[in-house]
């Protein structure tokens, strides 16, 4: 496939045209990244050691790389990692590879967290925790308040875990494994801030999703029913048995969701306020209801 002797430039060169021949979406980004992956060594190096010859061990890694990428599986699992809020992130085919998108609800959810926990700390939830991206940024930037994920899959969990420690952050976090509610059944209304970022692709939006997707991520991480809202409803309905009176509700939906989401909130009745943010192409993004009563602590 590939001549015994190339250089770093040029098998970039050769590989962005070889991703392009396959549509691959973002062939020199992919590029770049598997060959430094496969160097150890920062993208910015790759062109600073541009005129650097490849090994012949380096080559066959890079190569098989290449096959994995051509049959479509993600970049960040082949690299086995992913950069979210600043934090590389250890990712498995066992979680759902953290968006950039997300990011818009940890933006928010951060704003109802005070900078310092006084002597009231407040007790925060993630649901569907998954690789754990969204809690660890909460848990990075608001240090000193209690925060607890819950997570269905033993592996994903054991991910979440991992990626706690490998930032420090494994004594800021409570994991916990059940699905959605059940491990915090008993707790009451106890939460201050519940998050999600829950599945929420219909079954038929499934199937024309890029095969990267389909074939890869976890499909209880993105299947939401066949209306897409089937997770959605139980955190409407659950999430205010569990949030202090006054307390948050913040969770993810896509883009053609905004309508029918509404209507479920304003059905529960128990929530007094409600919004939905963008992200930044302008398209719904996060939802935020608050739990009716009064909170102690605004």
């Amino acid at each position: 496939m590939l001549p015994e002797t190339w250089t770093i430039l040029k098998l970039l060169q050769w590989t962005t045209a070889h991703f392009k021949s396959h549509h691959i979406e973002q062939p020199r980004a992919d590029a770049e990244i598997l060959l430094a992956h496969t160097l150890g060594i920062g993208r910015i190096d790759l062109y600073v050691q541009y005129d650097r010859p490849l090994e012949s061990h380096e080559l066959e890694v890079f190569k098989g790389f290449i096959q994995r990428r051509i049959q479509r599986e993600p970049v960040a699992y082949i690299v086995e990692k992913k950069e979210f809020w600043s934090m590389e992130l250890s990712v498995t085919r066992d979680v759902l590879i953290p968006r950039p998108e997300t990011e818009i609800l940890v933006e928010a959810a951060i704003t109802i967290i005070p900078p310092e926990p006084g002597t009231a700390p407040l007790r925060i939830l993630d649901l569907g925790t998954g690789s754990g991206a969204i809690v660890l940024a909460m848990a990075s930037e608001r240090p000193g308040h209690s925060f607890y994920a819950v997570e269905r899959s033993e592996k994903a969990l054991a991910v979440a875990q991992n990626n706690a420690r490998i930032h420090e952050l494994d004594r800021a976090i409570r994991f916990l494994q059940g699905n959605w509610f059940d491990p915090v059944r008993n707790r009451g209304r106890y939460f201050s801030l519940i998050v999600s970022n829950p599945p929420y692709i219909s079954h038929h939006e499934f199937k024309a999703l890029p095969p990267e997707i389909t074939r890869y991520e976890p499909r209880e991480a993105l299947d939401g029913g066949p209306d897409g809202l089937e997770s959605i409803r139980l955190i409407i309905e659950k999430a205010s048995e569990h949030l202090v009176p006054g307390g948050w509700l913040f969770f993810e939906i896509g883009y053609n969701q905004w309508a029918a989401v509404e209507k479920l909130i304003a059905g529960s009745k128990a929530y007094s306020d409600w919004a939905v943010i963008k992200d930044y192409r302008g398209h719904d993004r996060v939802v935020q209801a608050r739990a009716n009563g009064q909170s102690s602590r605004n």
